[in-house]
């Protein structure tokens, strides 16, 4: 969504000197007139619509057209690239979630997102012990991505390092079916269809869709089988009820990493041991969602969501040779969360207020039993429930004490605890029961100086709070009869942020970040044997800049850039897996440097559309000794697409064409590998082709 902004004069610099110029049209701030601009609306930073220009806050937009234009829209990591402070990193397999991290925060996760809270329409795909699961969200009825950096994330919850919030479509007025294919290199195919519109005063969308692929990797390949179905009905004008319905059922081969030998020898081939081991996943997911909006006045509303689902989760892991673990998770979840919103006049200045309660729990059966050339070989080793649960109070604000000056607060009380319910007790197997919980309070502050209607400042200050997963405190060390990892503390940070907001002209809008974040007992990661571990490293900070320049000219021309310039370093000595880590340091699976470009036109007479990408990441080191890396890499992308009405059908169909010039690259890293197979090999030149018909009734 879009405002328009106009002004007769415009910034052309972030130290503000203009020039003349532009049409105007009034506003209501007291600032007299803007420039013709694009701007989001966003809800995830104050949980209220808000103009994002006027926000405190870094939050950056993916919408539909990046979304769905030219992808196969099956990881998040295909449109977070453009994002400034977001990594997101193509594993190149479905075994694992994409490698999602924010600032740095997250890089160590090698199963699902760590230290990134993750969220579909309000409703958490974070579970209660901190693990993110994006790969639940079918991306083909996303509108779009709502990415929030810095310290208001931790009004979220027990994340330090940012919020991804992704906002599903309405249903159409008027019903419509379509059905759509797309085929691609590697055996790659996804057929879907839709059906959408509303009826007796109900709104429904649904959609399901059918992936396969063989995997550019040796032992890589991959399906996946998902549906949703959102519901929307106004029980009165004052109140409605959305419904959410996710699924899933998805089977995937794990290559593993490879050591930088077997990269040199064959880039496309598996771990050896992937073969032994007959690394591979098969995963189920449901969940149903509810969010209940009713007005109470001109001034307060309330929301209650409500979410319930099931997941079931084996994975064939490697432990050396033949051998390996299978282990089971099945999950059960719910959680609820009640928000008062409210909203007035506070000595004549305008307020914005809202405070909430959210609670959720998770019930995980674990079993874990070795194998033998991806067989289960022997009695079970690990046998036990595990019991995760979150208890939230927050509450939030903004009051526009000037025309000129807006502050906001906020805080958050978060107690997670996690409880161990060992079934597994024997001879050489003690009851390894116990439990821990973790709480604190995270408060936070902001300000935004709006100079005049096309420059604003802003700065704020946050605590962050991040705990351990479950995965995290499974094992005391790399032996996989080790004890609970009970001794392992949440991380801790304090964050600083300043920036700018400014229209450039009147098509051009740049946002500029600078930030620091200071982090004690850093959760970092052990691996030996195909098992990992977690201790705490004293201090790390990060610090950095985060730049995006947006720009809508002429004859339907738009160019796009992000930079972000990220320094993440330890800042303690401690001793790891690897032996001793030296203060200064940088923490792995962390890029210094990241550029993201396009240009990109559409002529609308014809239907036709087309993009150029580029992108650029620097080195990143693979562990926490820095004594390998996986090497900096710059790859083109392009894309284009045609679209034709005819009477009631809409047709459209794409190519694209990834890394245009045959790079050899490395797409992610798996950070501190005992076995040295940090490397996941990217794909080279590979395209896609879509079709898509849609019929209007």
């Amino acid at each position: 969504m879009f405002i328009r902004k106009t002004l007769p004069y415009a910034v052309l610099s972030a130290c503000a000197f203009a020039q003349p110029g532009m049409a105007a049209e009034t506003t209501d701030t007291g600032h007299e007139e803007r420039i013709s601009i694009l701007a989001p609306i966003v809800v995830t930073a104050t949980r209220q619509a808000q103009d994002s220009f006027d926000l405190p806050v870094a939050i950056d937009v993916v919408e539909k057209e990046n979304i769905q234009d030219g992808q196969a829209r099956m990881t998040l990591s295909e449109s977070l690239i453009r994002v400034p402070g977001i990594t997101a990193q193509n594993r190149t397999q479905m075994a694992q979630d994409p490698q999602i991290s924010t600032r740095g925060f997250g890089a160590r996760s090698s199963f699902g997102v760590r230290g990134v809270r993750v969220y579909v329409d309000g409703i958490p795909l974070t579970m209660p012990d901190g693990q993110g699961q994006p790969g639940n969200v079918d991306l083909d009825i996303v509108q779009g991505v709502e990415v929030l950096r810095g310290p208001f994330s931790a009004l979220y919850g027990n994340s330090s390092g940012g919020v991804i919030q992704m906002l599903t479509e309405d249903a159409a007025k008027t019903p419509e079916v379509s059905a759509g294919v797309v085929f691609g290199s590697y055996g790659t195919s996804k057929e879907s269809v839709r059906a959408s519109g509303t009826s007796e005063g109900i709104e429904y969308l649904v959609n399901y869709s059918n992936y396969e692929s063989d995997g550019y990797r040796d032992h890589s390949a991959s399906s996946k089988k998902q549906g949703t179905a959102k519901f929307k009905i106004n029980l009165n004008e004052d109140t409605k009820l959305t419904t959410l319905v996710n699924w899933f059922d998805q089977d995937a081969q794990d290559p593993l990493g490879l050591t930088r030998t077997e990269v040199a020898a064959n880039r496309k081939q598996a771990s050896p041991a992937a073969y032994a081991a007959d690394t591979r996943v098969s995963r189920t997911n449901t969940q149903v969602g509810f969010n209940l909006e009713h007005k109470l006045d001109e001034n307060n509303s309330l929301n209650l969501i409500t979410w319930v689902g099931t997941r079931d989760n084996l994975q064939y892991l490697s432990t050396g040779g033949n051998a390996g673990r299978a282990s089971s998770i099945s999950r059960e979840f719910w959680g609820s969360e009640l928000r008062w919103n409210n909203q007035g006049l506070l000595f004549n200045k305008p307020y914005t207020f809202n405070a909430g309660l959210a609670y959720g729990k998770m019930n995980d059966d674990r079993l874990d039993t070795p194998t033998s050339r991806g067989e289960k070989s022997a009695a079970p080793t690990r046998n036990e429930k595990n019991i995760a649960t979150n208890s939230d109070q927050y509450v939030q604000g903004k009051w526009s004490v000037l025309d000129s000056l807006d502050l906001h607060a906020g805080l958050r009380r978060t107690k997670v605890s996690l409880e161990i319910d060992d079934k597994f007790i024997a001879s050489g197997n003690p009851d390894n029961s116990g439990n821990l919980t973790y709480e604190k309070t995270t408060p936070v502050v902001g300000a935004v100086w709006k100079v005049n209607p096309l420059l604003n400042f802003y700065a704020n200050y946050g605590k962050g709070f991040e705990t351990p997963t479950f995965i995290e405190v499974a094992y005391l060390n790399n032996s996989v009869n080790s004890t609970p990892n009970f001794g392992l503390k949440p991380s801790t940070s304090k964050n600083f942020e300043v920036g700018t907001k400014a229209f450039l002209s009147d098509n051009t809008q740049l946002n500029a970040t600078l930030f620091k974040t200071l982090t004690d007992d850093e959760i970092v990661a052990l691996s030996s044997g195909g098992t990992s571990s977690y201790i705490n490293a004293p201090k790390t900070k990060r610090n950095g800049a985060e730049v995006s320049i947006e720009s809508r000219l002429a004859h339907n021309i738009s160019l796009y850039g992000a930079y972000t310039l990220l320094n993440a370093k330890f800042d303690s000595d401690y001793v790891g897996s690897a032996g001793q880590v030296n203060s200064g340091n940088t923490i792995p699976g962390t890029y210094h440097t990241q550029i993201y470009a396009e240009a990109a036109w559409k002529h609308i007479e014809s239907g036709f559309r087309t993009a150029f990408e580029a992108r650029h990441n620097s080195k990143a080191y693979v562990n926490d000794t820095n004594t390998d890396s996986a090497p900096s890499y710059t790859i083109f992308n392009v894309r284009a697409g045609f679209e034709q009405q005819l009477k009631s059908w809409r047709f459209s169909e794409f190519v694209r064409v990834e890394n245009i010039f045959d790079k050899d690259y490395i797409g992610s890293v798996r950070v501190n590998d005992g076995n040295s197979r940090f490397f996941e090999p990217a794909a080279g030149r590979n395209w896609l082709l879509g079709l898509n018909a849609n019929y209007r009734f």
